[in-house]
């Protein structure tokens, strides 16, 4: 049973971690393993200078193989530690743990039901990969695990960890397609103890399998900000829809019904890849202690990005991790990752 003490932090709180999965040759990396290493190096190093990275791999030779390519990354080994578990796919922002804290440092672990993105993908692997988190001793010992029969997805969801979630309706409807909004949201509201859920009908990103996850949209911001990504471009296919994305924004309300302060991201020239376009978004950038890690695709527009971000999160340095090869499977760094909450780590 949920206490009422318990909430989602927002990401920009305090961590411990940041959970990743290393890329290899037994999941759809295979084709362009290369590429996608070196951005998984760079983007662990950048981590590492900041926390700890909690590093998956299938088994020893792909970990150690790992290991070397941090290396040669300049990533700061005595910030990695490498955890031997079976994965079907390097998105766990998705599959693992979404962790609710109280005030007086318990941690309850939710362990959603996944699906690989409404059935798309196998994934029974992913489902298990909470349990066999803890099961190898990845959490302290009275951190709650509580499973949920039910599919979510961590991108689904945006919390400013004082009770307000935010989320897109093309995503959860298609997950829970006989249900309705409201029992949705109910469910949302009851297993997330949040105390209110805000909906974006409109948003979505061509090259994007998750059925128009919100990380990919629209993130929260400390004082009230949402970051969100625009579409300058009348002549682009998402003008209209990012357009009325933007106005929904603009009438949402703060808790003390206030208009909130927003952030236009730029918008990037098509990424087009053997005849499809790639979902190129820079709201996909990633909160670590004391910086910010954004995407960046080698566009005219890259700088304009991360000065936006840095403006919406001020103090905070911003670093820029080269994502391109990331998009080829429909996410980027912020898909790769999943932040843990300071205090829920076993010491």
């Amino acid at each position: 049973m949920m206490v009422s003490s318990l909430r989602l932090p927002a990401e920009w709180e305090p961590q411990a971690a940041v959970l990743l999965a290393w890329p290899h040759a037994g999941t759809d990396w295979a084709a362009r393993l290369d590429p996608v290493e070196e951005t998984c190096a760079a983007l662990i190093a950048a981590i590492t200078r900041f926390e700890t990275a909690i590093v998956c791999s299938p088994d020893a030779e792909v970990g150690a193989h790992a290991a070397e390519c941090l290396r040669d990354a300049g990533a700061d080994l005595a910030r990695v530690r490498f955890v031997e578990i079976a994965y079907n796919d390097t998105w766990l922002r998705d599959s693992g743990p979404i962790t609710l804290r109280d005030g007086g440092g318990h941690f309850v672990l939710l362990d959603f039901r996944f699906t690989g993105w409404g059935g798309k993908f196998e994934a029974s692997q992913d489902d298990a990969l909470v349990a066999g988190l803890i099961e190898r001793g990845l959490f302290r010992r009275d951190a709650t695990r509580q499973r949920i029969d039910w599919a979510l997805e961590g991108g689904a969801i945006e919390s400013d960890g004082r009770g307000t979630l935010l989320t897109t309706r093309r995503c959860l409807q298609q997950r829970h397609p006989g249900q309705s909004r409201e029992l949705i949201e109910r469910t949302l509201r009851n297993s997330l103890s949040a105390d209110r859920v805000m909906w974006l009908d409109h948003g979505y990103l061509q090259g994007d399998d998750t059925d128009a996850h919100i990380d990919t949209l629209a993130r929260f911001a400390p004082g009230d900000s949402i970051v969100f990504q625009a579409c300058s471009d009348p002549d682009d296919a998402h003008h209209e829809e990012l357009g009325a994305m933007q106005r929904e924004l603009e009438a949402l309300r703060t808790v003390d019904g206030k208009p909130y302060r927003l952030f236009p991201l730029p918008w990037s020239q098509p990424v087009i890849d053997e005849g499809r376009r790639l979902a190129a978004s820079y709201a996909n950038y990633l909160i670590v202690n004391g910086a910010v890690l954004v995407p960046s695709y080698g566009d005219a527009v890259d700088a304009a990005a991360a000065q936006t971000i840095a403006l919406a999160h001020p103090g905070r340095e911003v670093v820029q991790i080269p994502c391109r090869p990331l998009i080829w499977q429909n996410g980027s760094l912020h898909c790769m990752t999943m932040q843990l909450p300071d205090g829920v780590m076993a010491t």
